[in-house]
């Protein structure tokens, strides 16, 4: 039933919940060990440059590689797969890809709501006149 205890960080816990953190981490040593690599790996995520968090993940990966604890081994073995993309979130970091998952998501909302276009340049068309932000104001003279 604590669960989610474990699942906080350690800075969000309320009192009693630390208190219960505390209990569960002396009661089982393997448990804590878990808990403390889990709370070291996110301090990757405060290190403004890019080289020392590349550094630091290298060295917790190596660290974590010399425990007995398969779930994590695991995991580095999963970011040692996905390192460049990784790295490249570091280097690039505030970059995102949002502003085009939300054009896309526009692009495929006016597909489905069409049911398919007879002709590609009709799609074409479409895209531009969604995803292009076109002033289609009617021109008027004022008088």
């Amino acid at each position: 039933g604590e669960r989610y205890t474990l699942l906080y960080r350690k800075s969000n816990l309320s009192v009693n919940k630390l208190d219960d953190l505390n209990r569960i981490l002396i009661a089982c040593p393997v448990v804590g060990e878990a808990y403390g690599y889990k709370e070291s790996f996110m301090d990757v995520f405060t290190i403004a440059d890019p080289e020392e968090a590349k550094a630091y993940l290298t060295f917790w990966s190596d660290c974590v590689m010399g425990t007995m604890l398969s779930p994590f081994k695991r995991f580095v073995n999963m970011l040692k797969a996905h390192w460049f993309g990784i790295s490249s979130y570091f280097d690039n970091k505030g970059v995102s890809n949002g502003v085009l998952e939300g054009i896309n998501s526009k692009i495929q909302l006016a597909k489905r709501r069409a049911r398919g276009y007879a002709n590609i340049n009709n799609f074409i068309s479409m895209i531009y006149l969604i995803a292009g932000k076109l002033k289609m104001a009617y021109p008027h003279e004022t008088l």
